[in-house]
């Protein structure tokens, strides 16, 4: 194999040739693959059970005696706008902050601000700090999304890319199934007085948070972060080592790698050549980019948010047992991306990309058309919603995927990030404020016209996937997006 090569002097400045990213490709799913998925891909639960313990528990807060003057209205719609309105400045500050440092330095810091944030959570005492609690996890999460997905990306085989992304994104509801679970434990009065019940909820992220904070230590700087920042001998002795390490637990040479790649590292890319890269480059990426964003964002953040409010609204299912039929709707959400994504790898991105947004879509037409004629119960309206979301989890895990692989290296965690926050801005905000205000008036029209207008979202969002998307199954990232960087061949 080849090491990587410095051609005209180092660090930046110097033409680097490597076949590090080849090198990486090559390899064979082994339990250092694992390693970096359990230490990184977790993550996706914390979010999960954050987001589902706040719909589950809303109800309780508003209670006489829970220790804060809060109604569930509040915590629906409030909270749930500034976790999300946290979440995006957290992911375009970290973003910005992983391509200059490093993906390892903001994925530890990161994870440290969310631990620290949903611990205090559980201390609240009034309405205004549990808002503000709620908007600093936010921040811890975000800034999750944007160094951890370029991270998993940059270290994945190429040929398995596509099932592992909608995989880890689609573990966001084991967290769900959690968060519900625990809250039909901690919210029984039985067992947990008023005002304690619901603070212990957030100690569940604190212990998970600190056992992959654990794990997460042991995992390493992408080399592809290294070379293009100059560290070509880092990259070349990480690299090397890990393919010790299968080597020995496979047992079987590795095949050699086919193609390298030339850079000129650059000291840093200002916010110029990022805006004409994703304006001007890659026009038709960002169009596709935002679409897939807005329609899952506003979809999943309305209806995870506010789920729980329609099941007591018209159901009149009590607050406590709420957390049963979320659970429910949890396991079709994973079950999706776990059933459908080695066809991201197959079939192809476009066809299924398009295929499980808009059949999404048109299942929540259907959905909606049934629960406006008063033909749902509280059980077949959340089997509804589990065969909707089964196919839109897919859909929704592959917008993570898309902006993570079609654009270049070095600004990779800020455009997740970009697309991340105005995508989530645009619905996971306006979807929460709007489908619980909707929902709130106790008309089953105004609910009905929610569920359209995330079907809507949802269909054309597919159809700009068919019309415009990306061809990126088994190929690699520099192959999909030179990196900017890119050195012309000697």
């Amino acid at each position: 194999m080849m090491p990587s090569t410095v051609e005209d002097g180092s660090g930046a400045g110097g033409v680097i040739r490597t076949q590090v990213p080849a090198r990486l490709d090559r390899l064979p799913w082994s339990r250092w693959h694992w390693r970096i998925v359990i230490g990184l891909g977790t993550v996706w639960i914390l979010d999960g059970l954050e987001v589902t313990v706040i719909g589950n528990i809303a109800g309780r807060l508003a209670e006489h005696g829970s220790g804060i003057d809060i109604s569930a209205t509040q915590v629906t719609t409030w909270a749930a706008a500034l976790y999300v309105a946290g979440a995006c400045c957290g992911a375009l500050v970290c973003g910005r902050l992983a391509d200059r440092y490093g993906r390892k330095r903001l994925f530890m810091v990161t994870l440290g601000v969310y631990l620290a944030a949903t611990a205090v959570t559980a201390l609240s005492w009034t309405a205004w700090f549990f808002f503000l609690c709620r908007f600093a996890t936010g921040l811890g999460i975000g800034g999750e999304y944007a160094a951890i997905n370029s991270a998993i990306d940059e270290l994945i085989p190429a040929r398995l890319r596509g099932r592992i992304d909608l995989i880890i994104n689609g573990t966001f509801w084991i967290g769900a199934a959690v968060g519900s679970l625990a809250s039909i434990l901690l919210l029984n009065t039985a067992l947990f007085a008023t005002d304690l019940g619901w603070r212990l909820a957030f100690a569940i992220g604190v212990v998970l948070g600190l056992a992959i904070l654990l794990v997460r230590r042991h995992v390493p700087e992408s080399p592809r972060w290294l070379f293009t920042h100059g560290r070509a001998q880092e990259a070349e002795d990480l690299v090397a080592g890990i393919e010790r390490a299968v080597t020995e637990e496979t047992g079987r040479e590795l095949p050699a790698p086919e193609g390298s790649v030339t850079i000129r590292p650059r000291a840093e890319i200002g916010f110029g050549t990022v805006a004409r890269t994703v304006l001007r480059t890659y026009p038709r990426r960002t169009v596709l980019g935002l679409s897939l964003f807005v329609g899952q964002a506003f979809l999943y953040n309305a209806v995870t948010f506010g789920y729980a409010v329609i099941l007591t609204t018209f159901f009149q299912v009590p607050n406590g047992s709420t957390g049963y039929y979320f659970v429910v709707i949890a396991l079709g959400n994973f079950c999706g991306p776990v059933l459908l994504g080695r066809f991201f790898d197959t079939v192809g991105r476009r066809p299924m990309i398009a295929g499980t947004y808009v059949l999404s879509g048109l299942l929540l037409f259907g959905t909606a058309a049934l629960f406006q004629a008063g033909a749902l119960s509280a059980v077949s309206m959340t089997a509804c919603w589990t065969a909707v979301l089964f196919f839109a989890s897919a859909g929704a895990s592959s917008a993570y995927l898309t902006v993570s692989e079609v654009f270049p290296l070095e600004i990779r965690a800020l455009c997740i990030a970009f697309f991340y926050a105005v995508g989530t801005a645009l619905g996971g905000i306006t979807g929460p404020l709007l489908f619980n205000g909707l929902v709130g008036s106790g008309r089953p029209a105004d609910t009905t016209l929610a569920f359209c207008i995330g079907a809507t979202l949802m269909v054309a969002a597919g159809l700009v996937e068919a019309a415009i998307g990306v061809k990126a199954e088994a190929r690699s990232l520099e192959e999909l997006a030179a990196p900017l960087s890119a050195a012309a061949e000697a």
